[in-house]
């Protein structure tokens, strides 16, 4: 299975598979720099199929956000199950990146 990807206007929207670690890490940062070209897209990044994520998969989801800033460009997480949310929580990753409750609400949000 692959990442999913598609352009709302401005905004990148990536779907995640069901799983985000070393297997296929790379291969979601891989998209991820390709959908920041040109910089100053938003991207959010819909998570409504994940069911785990590694440390592989927080390093990944860290070094998109670094990037987001560096371009000031606007990145957010959608669609996030409890026991994924409860891995960022936990993490801290929710105090460094914008989450939110759905798709919609998240590109309306990168949108501003």
């Amino acid at each position: 299975m692959a990442f999913g990807s598609r352009r709302e206007d401005a905004t990148w929207v990536i779907q995640t598979e069901r799983r985000l670690d070393s297997g296929n890490a790379q291969a979601l940062c891989d998209l991820l720099d390709a959908a920041n070209e040109p910089p100053g897209l938003s991207v959010v990044i819909d998570m409504e199929d994940l069911v785990y994520i590694s440390s592989a998969g927080l390093r990944a989801i860290l070094q998109a956000v670094r990037k987001a800033e560096r371009q000031n460009s606007k990145l957010a997480l959608c669609s996030l199950s409890e026991d994924v949310r409860g891995v960022f929580q936990t993490s801290g990753f929710d105090q460094l990146i914008d989450i939110h409750p759905s798709c919609p609400e998240a590109i309306a949000a990168v949108g501003r």
